[in-house]
């Protein structure tokens, strides 16, 4: 269809608009990411964690907006979606292997947003076992309505576990092929599914000598309470208590303030 305009002509000239020329916006850089975030290697100990060290002053209160993953939400609206066999393409980048001690037509994928510390809104990715995806995207609802902030959420790669530690990891994730940390021969929840692992450097696990991550050290203080961290008080404990997940808060001897499971394990 041609569309065709007719221009009147008058003898009035007409006025000339006034233009105002404004600078660009400023890039806020208060959530950038340093540079050096997961760059910077950590020499190996006998317990096959980095060397344990103090924590760079950027990340003493860290709150850092998520690296580009998957595409934000439209919008502020919760929503899970859940697929009940694991993509092909999904599976392929996840730390799954044949010796994983689940099968991978066990485990379910699930997409959900979750509140950054920019103070936007991002989509995350998880991968849990079938039998809890359902109640853990829950656990996330509440998470999300309370709008604590998470700083990155997506599925561990064999990549990310295999790499050599740089002591500075912060994703919030379910399913990993891997054993307990610290240990040579006993698989994780998390190699089931049935755990989940939320800010681990604002909420890490402690046990002796032992820190992970291993530049977290500011974050041992649980009196200093900053956005990120979980206690007892905190939404996300109540989200994992009703579902009935323990906390690795609890456990004896050790703390593991990121860690929530099925089998309190």
């Amino acid at each position: 269809m041609r569309v065709t305009s007719t221009v009147t002509a008058s003898a009035e000239p007409r006025p000339v608009p006034t233009v105002t020329v404004t600078e660009s916006p400023v890039n806020d850089p208060t959530y950038d990411r340093p540079l050096w975030l997961g760059q910077v290697p950590l020499d190996v100990e006998e317990d096959n964690l980095g060397e344990r060290g103090p924590t760079p002053p950027e990340l003493e209160d860290r709150q850092l907006e998520p690296p580009p993953w998957l595409p934000d939400p439209v919008d502020d609206a919760w929503f899970a979606t859940v697929s009940m066999d694991v993509p092909e393409d999904v599976a392929e980048r996840s730390s799954w292997e044949p010796n994983c001690p689940v099968h991978i037509d066990d485990l379910a994928y699930v997409t959900m947003p979750y509140w950054g510390f920019d103070q936007q809104v991002h989509t995350g990715e998880m991968i849990v076992h079938d039998d809890h995806v359902e109640a853990v995207a829950g656990a996330f609802e509440k998470i999300f309505d309370a709008q604590f902030p998470i700083e990155e959420m997506r599925v561990i790669s064999r990549e990310d576990r295999d790499s050599p530690p740089t002591g500075d990891h912060n994703v919030t994730s379910a399913f990993t092929c891997r054993l307990v940390v610290g240990a040579a021969t006993v698989w994780s929840q998390h190699a089931y599914g049935m755990a989940v692992d939320i800010n681990p450097f604002h909420n890490p696990f402690y046990k002796g000598e032992e820190l992970f991550p291993e530049l977290a050290e500011a974050y041992l203080d649980r009196d200093w309470i900053r956005r990120g961290m979980i206690d007892e008080q905190s939404v996300v404990y109540d989200a994992f208590a009703e579902i009935g997940w323990g906390w690795g808060g609890h456990w004896t001897g050790r703390e593991d303030w990121m860690h929530f499971s099925a089998t309190g394990g």
